[in-house]
């Protein structure tokens, strides 16, 4: 039974293609997340170790939230990594292991890509498709993220 929540069938989709953008860039970043906690070495291993954990703990969730929304609005998560790979606009560097300092940096420009993305998405949800369930909820997650970078960014001095 297809959902009747106000929105055009036409905005549904457009909504649920967006969202799966959300998705594909989160299971990148929560990879991403993993493999750099696997492998940290040097200063600050435990304190970042743990952090990263934090991270993807809740890139996890949020993941999870974001594909339930998809399938809310009535359409369907992508769940392969080739899917991911296509639709998410973070790159990976396969067979390179960052220093700490470089796995941070790529990290906070991640988050903050994905921040400028949402804040696009935020104001396309409620704008041009009338979806401000899916604005709220992309409002919520976007300051998920910009919470992640800035502790992240923390670790650089000056900040």
């Amino acid at each position: 039974m297809k959902p009747d929540l106000g929105i055009t069938d036409k905005n549904l989709k457009s909504v649920n293609d967006l969202l799966n953008k959300v998705l594909a860039d989160g299971n990148v970043i929560y990879i991403k997340l993993r493999k750099f906690h696997w492998n940290l070495a040097g200063d600050n291993f435990m304190e970042l170790h743990k952090l990263f954990e934090e991270q993807y703990e809740t890139v996890a969730e949020a993941v999870d939230e974001v594909a339930e929304r998809i399938s809310t609005l009535g359409g369907v998560a992508i769940g392969t990594t080739s899917e991911f790979s296509k639709l998410s606009q973070l790159k990976e560097n396969p067979g390179k292991i960052p220093t700490n300092q470089e796995m941070i940096q790529e990290l906070v420009n991640d988050h903050e890509t994905i921040v400028k993305s949402l804040r696009q998405f935020v104001d396309d949800t409620e704008e041009k498709y009338g979806d401000k369930g899916t604005s709220d909820f992309l409002t919520a997650l976007m300051q998920a993220h910009e919470k992640m970078a800035w502790k992240l960014r923390k670790y650089f001095r000056g900040s």
